[in-house]
């Protein structure tokens, strides 16, 4: 067995390292984990391999490539095709930071995983367990991108960041002597950098159309545009050239001259149409979602449940029930869309999560 405690997920970048710091100093005596995520990745950054040797902390190394892609870049891929917005971070930690890497921290003989993410873990005193909950900074929270990961496996993590901004994490990591090797945080998907940017650009389509190729998926082509009108009727006015290219409230990049701002409203995914209208007609009123990651049972939710259905989205009372394990999502007024395949997290008033699943539909 080893006489290490704690295995510490490093990427190289601040959050990580500071993460790594404050275990070192609390006693726990840490190891760190970096895992080889990307298919061309073939050895952790420099930075962090100087970094643990100047902490004296040993580096081990998780090729978990394979699994990257199929779990996570693959599933992404698909959904797209699918005209979906899939949350491809969400993937990532149920089925890769707290799956495949903590099974090989475990297999090192530590007692815990942690990690560098924004978030807390307490006490669900009538459970007798502990629950994720948002972070102290509820800017920097990360609770909505951990949600989807199982109860039991948060048996073995540590958040030591739960208290912590990300100006005092880089004061930490500066006051150990460290450099940064990540010193400005990205918001990209790390294995498309580029997604996210405008309508058609380059390196958007090119990861997905490879990534296609690679799985022999044919994504549905060019179909109507269509204006849902006040009467609830729908007038074509023009052509798109994939559902793909677009996500349920984009405004940007539609590419449709008309005499006031149109908004995406919803793709018909059955007929390969664009349903577009005014700000006004915005909006929708609930969701489901597919089989529920259930962290609290539901007869001890509180009366009062708040939802998160996109990572920007403010909290939100809604009414919330389970059928056949999945989540149904009223909301009291109409609010901005999300999308199928984004998170639709429940939190009681105090950050606890009582649930998550991945949206299936709107209204």
């Amino acid at each position: 067995m080893t006489s290490f405690r704690v295995a510490v997920a490093v990427s190289g970048g601040v959050d990580s390292l500071c993460a790594l710091i404050l275990l070192q100093k609390a006693g726990l005596r840490p190891l760190a984990l970096h895992g080889l995520f990307l298919p061309e990745a073939e050895e952790p950054p420099q930075g962090l391999v100087r970094a643990c040797k100047t902490l004296h902390i040993p580096l081990h190394v998780v090729d978990v490539r394979e699994t990257f892609y199929n779990k996570v870049m693959t599933p992404f891929a698909k959904a797209y095709a699918q005209a979906r917005t899939p949350n491809p971070c969400a993937l990532c930690n149920r089925a890769i930071k707290f799956g495949v890497l903590q099974d090989a921290a475990l297999a090192l003989g530590v007692q815990f995983f942690a990690t560098g993410h924004y978030a807390r873990l307490v006490p669900n005193a009538r459970q007798n367990a502990l629950v994720l909950a948002t972070a102290s900074d509820t800017a920097k929270d990360q609770s909505y991108f951990l949600s989807l990961v199982p109860q039991e496996r948060l048996r073995h993590a540590l958040f030591p960041l739960q208290d912590m901004s990300k100006a005092r994490c880089r004061e930490v990591v500066a006051a150990a002597g460290l450099d940064i090797p990540l010193p400005h945080e990205s918001q990209d998907i790390c294995f498309a950098p580029q997604l996210g940017a405008r309508s058609g650009d380059e390196g958007y389509r090119s990861f997905l159309e490879r990534h296609w190729r690679q799985c022999n998926i044919s994504p549905p082509g060019a179909g109507q545009v269509v204006l849902r009108k006040a009467d609830g009727s729908l007038q074509p006015i023009a052509c798109h050239n994939g559902l793909w290219r677009f996500t349920e409230g984009q405004r940007r990049g539609l590419g449709i001259a008309w005499s006031e701002a149109l908004f995406v409203l919803a793709k018909d995914r059955e007929s390969n149409t664009l349903v577009v209208g005014p700000r006004a007609a915005l909006g929708i009123t609930a969701c489901h979602t597919g089989p529920a990651n259930i962290a609290v049972p539901q007869e001890l939710w509180p009366s009062r449940l708040l939802v998160r259905l996109r990572y920007r989205h403010r909290p939100t009372s809604a009414k919330v029930s389970l059928e056949a394990g999945n989540l149904c999502i009223v909301l009291p007024e109409r609010l901005f869309p999300t999308a199928p395949g984004q998170i639709a997290a429940v939190y009681a008033e105090d950050g606890r999560l009582l649930a998550a699943g991945i949206i299936e539909d709107m209204l």
